[in-house]
């Protein structure tokens, strides 16, 4: 290649962003800072980091195991769905109280099919005590023990189509990640702010102490008040447009610091109580599943999950008769 075509190929425009980084640019500029997109270099700076968030989001997306089957009958067959509930009547609580659900079953689109699909999620806990266990022929009492269940049950994003809710979930994805580094930005600003305030606050002590008798007192609030005034204009620098456009960009580059599925693997009883894996029981299952990792410090399980939409319907139903008759009592 000549010097004249490679120097043409350097001056050559970028290729316009696809529609759906185009579309996940906009998605930057609402949630992190509308300005950003008004700073040379908004596009050009970020279309390439987009989309390796956005392809980072669409395999989060893919790893969810599933669709699983919720209702009664996977909670007596199905080890996951037995853990994840206390009792059977639990589900139907748990459909009934979603408000995601009662919005969905309210839509028309709802009756398009007689499944729905959506994200299951549930908080593991743990919790000690001492309980009975057989060691050889023989009943032991007080016997150390680890009980694992499951608290905080919600679906999220419901939909006939499974591609629709996936779809759904990968914007969702994308949008925690924007809503991660903007709460980063609002962490800076508040930062600057109390910097100004002690920065006033100091300047407001120097004038006293100047006025009166300068003197050590006097030189150890003048070094205060430098290393106040280098931080906040430390802080104000990295919140000029340039410089946010490109820790947004090395953060959308590493996706993963900040949201991720670490998979899990436990052995349980039916009672919830944690196995060894190598025990031969037949009450006794291996339960694989991701724990999700996000803007909420907090891990939840998480899987695809199937609900019919008469079970789903029916429980709302019971959940509004049961506070019917709570307000009446």
């Amino acid at each position: 290649m000549s010097l004249l075509s490679a120097l043409s190929d350097f001056l050559k425009p970028a290729p316009a962003p696809a529609p759906q980084v185009r579309k996940a640019l906009d998605r930057v500029a609402e949630l992190v800072d509308p300005l950003l997109k008004s700073a040379p270099g908004f596009e050009r700076q970020l279309a390439l980091p987009v989309e390796h968030a956005l392809g980072y989001c669409e395999g989060l997306v893919d790893a969810l195991p599933g669709p699983i089957d919720i209702n009664r009958q996977s909670f007596a067959n199905d080890p996951l769905v037995h853990a994840l509930f206390a009792t059977a009547d639990d589900i139907d609580q748990m459909l009934g109280r979603s408000q995601a659900i009662r919005d969905f079953l309210a839509e028309p689109y709802s009756c398009a099919d007689d499944y729905f699909h959506a994200l299951f999620a549930a908080r593991r806990r743990e919790k000690r005590q001492l309980g009975i266990a057989q060691q050889g022929d023989l009943l032991q009492n007080d016997v150390p023990q680890v009980v694992v269940y499951f608290s905080s049950h919600t679906l999220v994003e419901p939909s006939c189509d499974l591609a629709t809710t996936r779809r759904n979930l990968r914007c969702k994805a994308l949008e925690s990640l924007l809503q991660t580094f903007h709460e980063h930005v609002e962490s800076l600003r508040s930062e600057r702010e109390g910097l100004r305030a002690d920065a006033a606050l100091a300047r407001g002590h120097l004038t006293v102490l100047r006025g009166t008798s300068p003197g050590p007192e006097y030189q150890t609030h003048t070094r205060q008040l430098a290393d106040l005034d280098a931080r906040l204009r430390e802080t104000a620098t990295s919140l000029m447009p340039d410089q946010l456009l490109a820790a947004l960009a090395d953060y959308l580059r590493k996706p993963e610091a900040s949201l991720r599925l670490d998979p899990v693997s436990i052995t349980v009883d039916r009672l919830g109580i944690v196995n060894d894996p190598a025990v031969d029981d037949n009450n006794v299952n291996t339960l694989d599943f991701p724990e999700f990792h996000g803007r909420d410090k907090r891990s939840y399980m998480a899987i695809l999950a199937r609900v019919r939409r008469d079970e789903a319907q029916a429980a709302v139903d019971l959940v509004r008769d049961q506070s019917r008759r709570y307000m009446i009592i």
